[in-house]
Protein backbone atom coordinates (compact mmCIF):
# COMPACT_ATOMS: atom_id res chain seq x y z
CA UNK A 1 0.00 0.00 0.00
CA UNK A 2 2.80 2.25 0.65
CA UNK A 3 4.14 1.66 -3.25
CA UNK A 4 0.46 1.66 -4.16
CA UNK A 5 -0.83 5.43 -3.51
CA UNK A 6 2.03 7.32 -5.44
CA UNK A 7 1.77 5.06 -8.56
CA UNK A 8 -1.95 5.51 -8.73
CA UNK A 9 -1.31 9.21 -8.66
CA UNK A 10 0.96 9.63 -11.15
CA UNK A 11 -1.28 7.10 -13.15
CA UNK A 12 -3.78 9.75 -12.79
CA UNK A 13 -1.38 12.76 -13.53
CA UNK A 14 -0.62 11.02 -16.82
CA UNK A 15 -3.97 10.47 -17.78
CA UNK A 16 -4.60 13.96 -16.68
CA UNK A 17 -1.86 14.92 -19.22
CA UNK A 18 -2.87 13.35 -21.86
CA UNK A 19 -6.72 14.29 -22.04
CA UNK A 20 -5.68 17.82 -22.32
CA UNK A 21 -2.70 17.84 -24.31
CA UNK A 22 -3.41 14.70 -27.34
CA UNK A 23 -7.07 13.77 -26.92
CA UNK A 24 -9.15 17.06 -26.40
CA UNK A 25 -7.01 19.38 -28.33
CA UNK A 26 -6.93 16.63 -31.22
CA UNK A 27 -10.90 16.00 -31.22
CA UNK A 28 -10.87 20.58 -31.37
CA UNK A 29 -8.89 20.54 -34.07
CA UNK A 30 -5.57 22.87 -32.83
CA UNK A 31 -3.96 25.16 -34.90
CA UNK A 32 -0.73 23.19 -33.31
CA UNK A 33 -1.48 19.97 -34.48
CA UNK A 34 -1.88 18.67 -38.23
CA UNK A 35 -5.34 17.26 -39.37
CA UNK A 36 -5.15 14.45 -41.01
CA UNK A 37 -8.91 13.70 -42.86
CA UNK A 38 -10.36 10.40 -43.55
CA UNK A 39 -10.02 11.15 -47.21
CA UNK A 40 -9.50 14.11 -49.85
CA UNK A 41 -12.58 16.18 -51.16
CA UNK A 42 -12.17 17.35 -54.41
CA UNK A 43 -14.59 18.91 -56.99
CA UNK A 44 -14.81 16.98 -60.26
CA UNK A 45 -15.88 17.90 -63.51
CA UNK A 46 -18.48 15.75 -65.25
CA UNK A 47 -17.47 13.27 -67.67
CA UNK A 48 -18.12 13.41 -71.42
CA UNK A 49 -18.00 17.27 -71.92
CA UNK A 50 -19.00 18.02 -75.37
CA UNK A 51 -16.42 20.25 -77.61
CA UNK A 52 -18.06 23.71 -78.91
CA UNK A 53 -18.10 24.27 -82.41
CA UNK A 54 -15.02 26.55 -82.30
CA UNK A 55 -13.38 23.23 -81.08
CA UNK A 56 -14.51 21.23 -83.05
CA UNK A 57 -13.65 22.80 -86.21
CA UNK A 58 -9.94 23.25 -84.78
CA UNK A 59 -9.65 19.33 -84.51
CA UNK A 60 -11.21 18.66 -87.83
CA UNK A 61 -8.87 20.65 -89.70
CA UNK A 62 -5.41 19.10 -87.92
CA UNK A 63 -7.00 15.58 -88.53
CA UNK A 64 -7.78 16.37 -91.99
CA UNK A 65 -4.55 16.95 -92.88
CA UNK A 66 -1.82 15.91 -90.62
CA UNK A 67 -1.21 12.55 -92.47
CA UNK A 68 0.08 15.04 -95.45
CA UNK A 69 2.26 17.53 -93.19
CA UNK A 70 5.75 16.22 -93.13
CA UNK A 71 9.17 16.74 -91.53
CA UNK A 72 11.89 17.69 -93.95
CA UNK A 73 15.49 17.02 -92.91
CA UNK A 74 18.22 18.21 -95.36
CA UNK A 75 21.75 17.78 -95.13
CA UNK A 76 24.69 20.29 -96.40
CA UNK A 77 28.17 20.03 -96.93
CA UNK A 78 29.51 23.15 -95.06
CA UNK A 79 33.70 23.91 -94.49
CA UNK A 80 34.47 24.22 -90.75
CA UNK A 81 37.27 26.72 -89.20
CA UNK A 82 39.87 24.80 -90.64
CA UNK A 83 38.14 24.77 -93.87
CA UNK A 84 37.06 20.55 -93.73
CA UNK A 85 33.83 19.66 -95.11
CA UNK A 86 31.37 19.11 -92.30
CA UNK A 87 27.59 17.86 -92.84
CA UNK A 88 24.88 19.93 -91.64
CA UNK A 89 21.41 19.46 -91.11
CA UNK A 90 18.41 21.80 -91.58
CA UNK A 91 14.96 21.40 -90.93
CA UNK A 92 11.56 22.79 -92.13
CA UNK A 93 8.28 20.88 -93.08
CA UNK A 94 6.23 20.42 -96.50
CA UNK A 95 2.99 18.82 -97.55
CA UNK A 96 1.98 16.08 -99.86
CA UNK A 97 0.27 17.26 -103.08
CA UNK A 98 -0.75 14.01 -104.60
CA UNK A 99 -1.06 10.34 -104.64
CA UNK A 100 2.79 9.71 -106.37
CA UNK A 101 4.29 11.88 -103.19
CA UNK A 102 5.27 14.63 -104.58
CA UNK A 103 5.81 17.23 -102.06
CA UNK A 104 5.47 21.21 -102.11
CA UNK A 105 7.79 23.19 -99.36
CA UNK A 106 10.32 25.95 -99.70
CA UNK A 107 13.22 26.80 -101.62
CA UNK A 108 15.26 27.72 -98.94
CA UNK A 109 14.36 24.23 -97.00
CA UNK A 110 15.95 22.24 -99.16
CA UNK A 111 18.46 24.71 -101.40
CA UNK A 112 22.21 23.03 -101.67
CA UNK A 113 21.09 19.65 -99.97
CA UNK A 114 22.84 16.89 -100.57
CA UNK A 115 20.82 14.98 -98.55
CA UNK A 116 16.87 15.09 -98.49
CA UNK A 117 15.06 12.75 -95.83
CA UNK A 118 11.35 13.06 -95.17
CA UNK A 119 9.30 12.01 -91.91
CA UNK A 120 5.83 11.58 -91.96
CA UNK A 121 3.62 11.64 -89.03
CA UNK A 122 3.58 7.70 -88.01
CA UNK A 123 7.41 8.30 -87.78
CA UNK A 124 8.08 6.65 -91.08
CA UNK A 125 11.15 8.01 -92.49
CA UNK A 126 11.81 8.16 -96.62
CA UNK A 127 14.45 9.30 -98.75
CA UNK A 128 13.29 12.04 -101.16
CA UNK A 129 14.58 13.35 -104.38
CA UNK A 130 14.66 17.08 -105.58
CA UNK A 131 12.30 17.06 -108.46
CA UNK A 132 12.28 20.62 -109.75
CA UNK A 133 13.59 24.16 -107.96
CA UNK A 134 11.91 28.22 -108.36
CA UNK A 135 14.08 30.38 -106.51
CA UNK A 136 12.31 33.27 -107.57
CA UNK A 137 9.27 32.22 -105.73
CA UNK A 138 11.00 30.57 -103.03
CA UNK A 139 9.36 26.84 -103.76
CA UNK A 140 10.49 23.52 -103.98
CA UNK A 141 8.76 20.38 -105.12
CA UNK A 142 10.28 16.97 -103.72
CA UNK A 143 8.92 13.27 -104.54
CA UNK A 144 9.25 10.34 -101.78
CA UNK A 145 8.18 6.54 -103.24
CA UNK A 146 5.91 4.04 -101.41
CA UNK A 147 3.90 6.08 -98.95
CA UNK A 148 0.72 5.82 -98.83
CA UNK A 149 -0.91 9.39 -98.02
CA UNK A 150 -3.74 11.11 -98.82
CA UNK A 151 -2.94 14.46 -99.94
CA UNK A 152 -4.21 17.95 -98.95
CA UNK A 153 -6.71 20.23 -100.83
CA UNK A 154 -5.51 22.63 -102.45
CA UNK A 155 -7.60 25.94 -102.20
CA UNK A 156 -7.93 29.49 -103.86
CA UNK A 157 -5.65 32.39 -102.39
CA UNK A 158 -7.75 35.01 -104.50
CA UNK A 159 -10.32 37.50 -102.94
CA UNK A 160 -8.24 36.40 -98.77
CA UNK A 161 -10.15 38.67 -96.06
CA UNK A 162 -8.15 40.04 -92.94
CA UNK A 163 -9.74 39.08 -90.18
CA UNK A 164 -10.41 34.97 -91.47
CA UNK A 165 -9.11 32.12 -89.29
CA UNK A 166 -6.43 30.35 -90.71
CA UNK A 167 -4.27 27.48 -89.40
CA UNK A 168 -0.24 26.58 -89.22
CA UNK A 169 0.75 23.21 -89.42
CA UNK A 170 4.37 21.75 -89.18
CA UNK A 171 7.63 21.41 -86.94
CA UNK A 172 8.52 24.36 -85.41
CA UNK A 173 11.61 23.19 -83.77
CA UNK A 174 11.43 19.85 -84.79
CA UNK A 175 8.03 19.06 -82.59
CA UNK A 176 6.56 17.40 -85.58
CA UNK A 177 2.59 18.05 -86.09
CA UNK A 178 2.31 21.24 -84.41
CA UNK A 179 -1.41 23.08 -84.96
CA UNK A 180 -1.34 27.07 -84.54
CA UNK A 181 -4.12 29.06 -84.96
CA UNK A 182 -4.82 32.49 -85.89
CA UNK A 183 -6.10 35.08 -88.18
CA UNK A 184 -5.25 36.79 -91.65
CA UNK A 185 -3.45 39.85 -90.44
CA UNK A 186 -2.68 41.20 -93.70
CA UNK A 187 -2.28 41.06 -98.07
CA UNK A 188 1.26 42.93 -98.83
CA UNK A 189 4.18 42.07 -100.73
CA UNK A 190 7.18 41.30 -98.57
CA UNK A 191 10.86 41.11 -99.29
CA UNK A 192 12.61 37.24 -98.12
CA UNK A 193 16.17 37.75 -96.46
CA UNK A 194 17.80 37.19 -99.82
CA UNK A 195 16.13 39.91 -101.02
CA UNK A 196 13.32 38.36 -103.29
CA UNK A 197 10.06 39.64 -103.34
CA UNK A 198 6.77 37.89 -102.52
CA UNK A 199 3.78 39.57 -104.11
CA UNK A 200 0.34 39.66 -102.10
CA UNK A 201 2.29 37.51 -99.39
CA UNK A 202 -0.08 36.45 -96.44
CA UNK A 203 0.74 38.02 -92.86
CA UNK A 204 -0.90 35.82 -90.05
CA UNK A 205 -0.04 36.16 -86.59
CA UNK A 206 -0.37 32.47 -86.44
CA UNK A 207 2.40 31.28 -84.44
CA UNK A 208 5.18 30.52 -87.05
CA UNK A 209 8.62 29.47 -85.83
CA UNK A 210 12.01 27.56 -87.58
CA UNK A 211 10.95 24.42 -88.97
CA UNK A 212 7.46 26.04 -89.88
CA UNK A 213 8.97 27.04 -93.56
CA UNK A 214 6.92 24.71 -96.13
CA UNK A 215 4.24 23.69 -93.81
CA UNK A 216 0.41 24.72 -94.75
CA UNK A 217 -1.54 27.49 -93.76
CA UNK A 218 -5.01 26.42 -94.35
CA UNK A 219 -8.32 28.09 -93.99
CA UNK A 220 -11.02 26.92 -91.99
CA UNK A 221 -12.34 23.98 -94.06
CA UNK A 222 -9.01 22.54 -93.92
CA UNK A 223 -7.99 23.77 -97.91
CA UNK A 224 -4.33 25.05 -98.02
CA UNK A 225 -4.26 28.84 -99.39
CA UNK A 226 -0.89 29.59 -98.37
CA UNK A 227 2.70 28.12 -97.53
CA UNK A 228 4.38 29.38 -94.60
CA UNK A 229 7.44 30.76 -95.31
CA UNK A 230 9.02 33.59 -92.96
CA UNK A 231 8.63 35.32 -89.51
CA UNK A 232 9.54 39.31 -88.75
CA UNK A 233 11.47 39.28 -85.79
CA UNK A 234 14.53 40.59 -84.05
CA UNK A 235 14.68 37.14 -81.90
CA UNK A 236 14.51 34.64 -84.39
CA UNK A 237 10.78 33.49 -83.27
CA UNK A 238 7.00 34.02 -83.53
CA UNK A 239 6.63 37.46 -82.95
CA UNK A 240 2.97 37.36 -84.20
CA UNK A 241 4.08 38.49 -87.55
CA UNK A 242 4.31 35.53 -90.10
CA UNK A 243 4.37 35.37 -93.74
CA UNK A 244 2.99 32.89 -96.15
CA UNK A 245 3.36 32.28 -100.06
CA UNK A 246 -0.04 32.29 -101.93
CA UNK A 247 -1.03 28.81 -103.04
CA UNK A 248 -2.38 30.56 -106.38
CA UNK A 249 1.88 31.93 -106.70
CA UNK A 250 2.55 28.03 -106.48
CA UNK A 251 -0.61 26.31 -108.05
CA UNK A 252 0.58 28.25 -111.52
CA UNK A 253 4.21 26.73 -111.20
CA UNK A 254 3.32 23.33 -110.37
CA UNK A 255 2.90 21.91 -113.67
CA UNK A 256 6.56 23.03 -114.66
CA UNK A 257 7.85 22.28 -111.58
CA UNK A 258 6.88 18.18 -111.85
CA UNK A 259 6.95 18.18 -115.33
CA UNK A 260 10.51 19.94 -116.18
CA UNK A 261 12.22 20.40 -112.83
CA UNK A 262 11.98 24.40 -113.47
CA UNK A 263 9.66 27.17 -113.83
CA UNK A 264 9.23 28.46 -117.98
CA UNK A 265 9.51 32.00 -116.95
CA UNK A 266 7.09 34.31 -119.34
CA UNK A 267 8.98 37.26 -121.49
CA UNK A 268 6.97 40.13 -123.06
CA UNK A 269 10.63 41.24 -124.82
CA UNK A 270 10.34 44.85 -124.03
CA UNK A 271 12.22 47.13 -122.82
CA UNK A 272 10.03 50.40 -121.13
CA UNK A 273 10.10 53.55 -118.84
CA UNK A 274 7.28 54.08 -116.78
CA UNK A 275 5.14 57.49 -117.77
CA UNK A 276 3.75 59.95 -115.24
CA UNK A 277 0.95 63.08 -116.13
CA UNK A 278 4.31 64.84 -116.48
CA UNK A 279 6.00 62.91 -119.49
CA UNK A 280 3.03 62.35 -120.87
CA UNK A 281 2.23 65.87 -121.04
CA UNK A 282 5.89 66.42 -122.80
CA UNK A 283 5.82 63.77 -125.30
CA UNK A 284 2.01 63.87 -126.30
CA UNK A 285 0.62 60.80 -125.44
CA UNK A 286 -2.62 59.92 -125.43
CA UNK A 287 -2.81 58.95 -121.84
CA UNK A 288 -0.98 59.83 -118.70
CA UNK A 289 0.18 56.71 -117.49
CA UNK A 290 1.51 52.81 -118.91
CA UNK A 291 4.70 51.99 -119.89
CA UNK A 292 6.89 52.92 -123.39
CA UNK A 293 7.93 50.80 -125.19
CA UNK A 294 11.32 51.43 -125.76
CA UNK A 295 12.45 48.50 -127.71
CA UNK A 296 10.40 45.65 -128.70
CA UNK A 297 13.36 42.71 -128.60
CA UNK A 298 14.34 41.33 -132.17
CA UNK A 299 12.28 37.92 -132.37
CA UNK A 300 11.01 38.37 -128.99
CA UNK A 301 7.39 37.78 -128.08
CA UNK A 302 5.88 41.08 -128.65
CA UNK A 303 8.04 41.80 -131.70
CA UNK A 304 6.13 38.59 -133.03
CA UNK A 305 2.86 39.99 -132.23
CA UNK A 306 3.69 43.29 -134.16
CA UNK A 307 4.51 45.94 -130.83
CA UNK A 308 6.73 48.30 -131.83
CA UNK A 309 9.19 50.25 -129.91
CA UNK A 310 10.67 53.46 -130.19
CA UNK A 311 12.16 55.44 -133.53
CA UNK A 312 12.95 58.83 -132.29
CA UNK A 313 16.15 59.10 -129.83
CA UNK A 314 15.32 61.61 -127.13
CA UNK A 315 16.96 62.02 -124.07
CA UNK A 316 14.96 61.68 -120.28
CA UNK A 317 17.21 63.80 -118.02
CA UNK A 318 21.11 62.39 -119.10
CA UNK A 319 19.73 59.07 -120.39
CA UNK A 320 19.33 58.53 -124.63
CA UNK A 321 15.99 56.89 -124.99
CA UNK A 322 14.15 56.03 -127.92
CA UNK A 323 10.45 57.33 -128.56
CA UNK A 324 7.69 57.14 -130.63
CA UNK A 325 6.65 53.34 -129.29
CA UNK A 326 3.53 51.75 -127.86
CA UNK A 327 2.40 52.63 -124.88
CA UNK A 328 0.78 49.63 -122.91
CA UNK A 329 -1.96 50.70 -120.58
CA UNK A 330 -3.58 47.41 -119.65
CA UNK A 331 -2.81 43.44 -119.88
CA UNK A 332 -5.90 41.19 -119.36
CA UNK A 333 -7.57 44.47 -118.52
CA UNK A 334 -5.45 44.68 -115.51
CA UNK A 335 -4.24 48.39 -115.90
CA UNK A 336 -0.39 48.77 -115.82
CA UNK A 337 1.01 51.93 -113.93
CA UNK A 338 4.62 50.74 -113.18
CA UNK A 339 7.09 47.84 -114.53
CA UNK A 340 5.93 46.44 -111.17
CA UNK A 341 2.43 45.85 -112.34
CA UNK A 342 3.67 43.83 -115.38
CA UNK A 343 5.76 41.45 -112.91
CA UNK A 344 2.94 41.15 -110.92
CA UNK A 345 0.63 40.15 -114.36
CA UNK A 346 3.80 38.14 -115.83
CA UNK A 347 3.84 35.86 -112.49
CA UNK A 348 0.59 34.78 -113.04
CA UNK A 349 1.37 33.67 -116.35
CA UNK A 350 3.70 30.93 -118.19
CA UNK A 351 5.68 30.85 -121.38
CA UNK A 352 3.47 30.11 -123.81
CA UNK A 353 0.40 31.63 -122.51
CA UNK A 354 -2.06 33.87 -124.76
CA UNK A 355 -2.78 37.20 -123.08
CA UNK A 356 -4.26 40.93 -124.38
CA UNK A 357 -1.92 43.80 -124.10
CA UNK A 358 -3.83 47.06 -124.41
CA UNK A 359 -1.80 49.85 -126.35
CA UNK A 360 -2.16 53.56 -127.66
CA UNK A 361 -0.13 53.73 -130.40
CA UNK A 362 -0.71 57.67 -131.30
CA UNK A 363 -4.09 58.49 -130.33
CA UNK A 364 -5.41 54.93 -131.73
CA UNK A 365 -6.38 52.78 -128.55
CA UNK A 366 -5.39 48.88 -129.43
CA UNK A 367 -5.80 45.22 -128.16
CA UNK A 368 -2.97 43.25 -129.38
CA UNK A 369 -2.75 39.44 -128.62
CA UNK A 370 0.69 38.07 -127.88
CA UNK A 371 2.05 34.91 -127.13
CA UNK A 372 4.32 34.89 -124.45
CA UNK A 373 7.96 33.43 -124.91
CA UNK A 374 10.11 32.35 -122.47
CA UNK A 375 13.23 34.05 -120.54
CA UNK A 376 14.65 34.26 -116.92
CA UNK A 377 15.73 37.72 -117.72
CA UNK A 378 13.12 40.16 -119.49
CA UNK A 379 9.52 40.62 -118.68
Amino acid sequence: MKFLRPFLLALILAATFFYFTTYRHGRLQSANWISRPHQVEITEAAGGESLDSEEQNNIAVYRKNIGAVVNITSRVMTFDFFYGLVPQEGQGSGFVIDKEGHILTNYHVIAEAREVWVTLHNRKKYRATIVGTDRAHDLAIIQIKGADIRPVTLGDSTNLQVGQKVYAIGNPFGLSGTLTRGIVSSIRQVKEPDGMEIEEAIQTDAAINPGNSGGPLLNWHGEVIGINTMIASSVGQSAGIGFAIPINTAKAVLNDLVTLGRVRRPALGVRTIPIDPDLASEMGLAADYGLLIVQAVQGGAADRAGLHGGSERAYLGNTPIMVGGDLIVAVNGERIESQQNLAQVMNKHRAGDTITVTIYRGKKKMDVSVTLGESREQV
